[in-house]
């Protein structure tokens, strides 16, 4: 068992194969140019892709067409689908910089692959899969940063340099980052990093051939070298079926959803008790509305919804406080797409809309799930709120 490496390339020799990988920043033209002339040099004997079928149709402009938004608002999947298009958003704004797309590198080793007569497979996990994982570990707490991460990221004029962009292959540089996003949010570098190392590591070890190349993030590249090596002296099971399953809800998640509207009708018993129903209204309901409606409301407005979709957001917030089922944003997020149907050339331009604030504020699509997901954030913090402001006037 032996390897050979450079900064952006690795050699594998373990167990009867010799597997290529070859590091790649996502948006660098020098990975697009590395990856065609190293699969022309070597001619594997199987090239293996950093992709899973839902991102190579998206990529294609097939997926986006038989994107239903309201069912995935009904199947409570639109902050999964909002983080999926803010992180291709990130990455299209910086591909737009440097004039590369972003998984270009990826489309150029399938087509070197084909143009060799090569086979190929798609090695990655399905994002929504990861996004899902990546979600039910986390806190409540790490969820808040999560999201808060992801809004600044879909409101960020950061640029970064085409220097930076191909420093993003060196080691040292990915070693950085990857300890600063486990410190930040451990769960999600786990999920996001380490778990798909062992995925794309099987995948590459089970796709067939002994000389078979494989094209990765180079933050991929360390991880994936490791659990090969343990696949091939047997130490790990090339089985992650288990990597495909998504953990069930935690005890305190579960809880969590009916703790506030548990307590939000507590309060509101315990004010008539207190107060009467004469001033229930202006202690209770009044604040309540005007923090959590109010903020809800606010956020549907900062998305540019539907005068309607505001206003069922500032009634809506309030009214769903106290049903752990259904949350505003499902509310405004269908008002919404109801008013202003999404569009054949909303589906068409999703990927290069997802790269600007223009594209995302004029694609009904994504304007749609930005009013799900910022009257939503808006509800959350009005009742944190609202509930303690309510509590304090009992406490006078």
């Amino acid at each position: 068992m032996g390897n050979e490496q450079s900064r952006t390339r690795i050699t594998i020799n373990a167990g009867g194969k010799s597997i290529i990988l070859i590091g790649t920043a996502h948006v660098s033209k020098e990975s697009i140019d590395e990856v065609r002339s190293v699969i022309q040099e070597e001619k594997p004997d199987m090239v293996c892709i950093e992709l899973d079928k839902g991102r190579y149709d998206s990529m294609n402009n097939n997926a986006w067409e038989k994107l239903d938004v309201a069912k995935v608002l009904k199947e409570g999947k639109g902050f999964l689908l909002m983080a999926n298009l803010v992180l291709a958003g990130f990455q299209r704004r910086l591909g737009n910089e440097l004039g590369v797309k972003p998984g270009e590198e990826m489309k150029a080793a399938l087509d070197a692959a084909k143009e060799l007569g090569l086979p190929h497979a798609l090695c990655d996990r399905e994002v929504q899969i990861t996004l899902r994982r990546a979600w039910s570990k986390c806190s409540f707490w790490n969820k808040s940063k999560l999201l808060a991460s992801l809004l600044a990221s879909a409101f960020s004029t950061e640029k970064l340099s085409e220097e930076e962009i191909e420093n993003l292959k060196n080691r040292s540089e990915l070693d950085g980052m990857m300890n600063e996003l486990a410190n930040f949010l451990p769960p999600v570098k786990e999920t996001l990093i380490d778990e798909r190392d062992r995925f794309l590591a099987a995948k590459i070890w089970t796709a067939g051939g002994t000389r078979p190349l494989a094209v990765v993030g180079a933050g991929h590249m360390d991880g994936i070298k490791t659990h090969v090596e343990k696949i091939a002296a047997g130490e790990e099971n090339a089985d992650v079926t288990a990597l495909n399953e998504i953990p069930p809800r935690g005890v305190f998640s579960g809880l969590l959803r009916w703790i506030i509207p548990v307590l939000i009708v507590a309060i509101v018993a315990y004010g008539i008790y207190k107060l009467g129903l004469s001033s229930i209204f202006s202690a209770v309901i009044l604040p309540l509305v005007l923090w959590n409606g109010g903020l809800a409301a606010l956020g549907a407005l900062i998305a540019l919804g539907h005068p309607l979709s505001i206003l069922v957001s500032l009634i809506g917030a309030p009214l769903v406080a106290v049903n752990p089922l259904v949350g505003v944003g499902l509310l405004s997020g269908l008002t919404e797409v109801s008013l202003r149907k999404p569009r054949v050339t909303d589906a068409e331009s999703i990927n290069d809309d997802v790269g600007s604030l223009k594209g995302i504020y004029g694609n009904r699509i994504t304007r749609a799930l930005l009013v799900y997901f910022l009257s939503s954030i808006g509800a959350i913090v009005g009742k944190f709120i609202a509930i303690p402001s309510i509590v304090g006037q009992f406490l006078k």
